[in-house]
């Protein structure tokens, strides 16, 4: 049984779209996955540094003055 591959392709029109970057170790059908700082293989372990990093969201608070007035 395949898994899903939500999230990897895209429509534009009538063409399919690749979201994310291809292995160039392993080749066409392993995807990179992408992380804050990196995208990386898990079939083979192959890693390299993004060059856009994703904005990291800011942390809430949940405890201290913000809680009390709540």
């Amino acid at each position: 049984m395949a898994k899903a591959r939500v999230g990897l392709y895209s429509t534009k029109g009538e063409q399919l779209v690749r979201t994310h970057k291809m292995c160039p170790k392993c080749g066409p059908g392993t995807f990179l996955a992408e992380h804050n700082d990196r995208r990386s293989c898990g079939k083979c372990g192959y890693s390299e540094p993004r060059t856009d990093p994703k904005p990291v969201p800011a942390p809430t608070l949940t405890k201290g003055k913000a809680a009390k007035a709540a």
